[in-house]
């Protein structure tokens, strides 16, 4: 039986996820900042609207699912809420935005970003196989940050001499992160 080279599959695991490793990153840099733009949506129209808004109070499932109806949206109300003057619903594809006092808002409905939704549904997915390809995906990045520090073997930049240093300083990072701003 052939020993195992942690150099050979170090680099055999990096290529075969390398296009895995590029979509993951990707896609969780978009999803980091979901909350400040749609970034598995886009803009597909916006229409300007005047709506008499009955009291905070009197806001709830059925009149937003009325006001959905008055509004010509085909879609289920995903969630309603008034917030900081605003009440805001959101459908699969549409959101609606009025100004509390003034009555004033606007109805976005998007589309799917072609590539970005579809790279963004992987971090999203649940189904049972993606479910065990991403604990494998997940097993495999472990195997490679280990053989990583294996490769280098003599002088002043092995994991020995230098590298637990720099991976004690990476594992701090989120340790701390957790712990003070969570």
């Amino acid at each position: 039986m052939k020993k195992v080279n942690a150099r050979e599959l170090h680099r055999d695991l990096g290529y075969f996820f390398l296009g895995l490793i590029i979509t993951f990153a990707f896609s969780g840099i978009l999803m980091n900042h979901r909350s400040d733009w749609h970034p598995e949506k886009y803009t597909l129209e916006a229409k300007e609207i005047q709506i008499s808004l009955p009291e905070e109070s009197q806001i709830n499932d059925a009149f937003a699912e009325n006001l959905a109806k008055e509004l010509k949206i085909d879609d289920k109300v995903k969630r309603h809420m008034v917030r900081k003057g605003k009440f805001k619903m959101q459908f699969e594809n549409t959101e609606v935005e009025i100004d509390v006092e003034t009555g004033k808002g606007e109805i976005i409905q998007f589309i799917k970003t072609p590539f970005i939704s579809q790279t963004m549904f992987l971090h999203k997915n649940t189904s049972n196989w993606w479910i065990y390809f991403s604990d494998i995906f997940g097993i495999s990045l472990i195997i490679i940050a280990v053989t990583g520090t294996l490769m280098v073997k003599h002088g002043k930049h092995t994991f020995k001499r230098r590298g637990w240093k720099l991976a004690l300083a990476g594992l701090l990072f989120p340790l701390l992160f957790l712990l003070f701003l969570s």
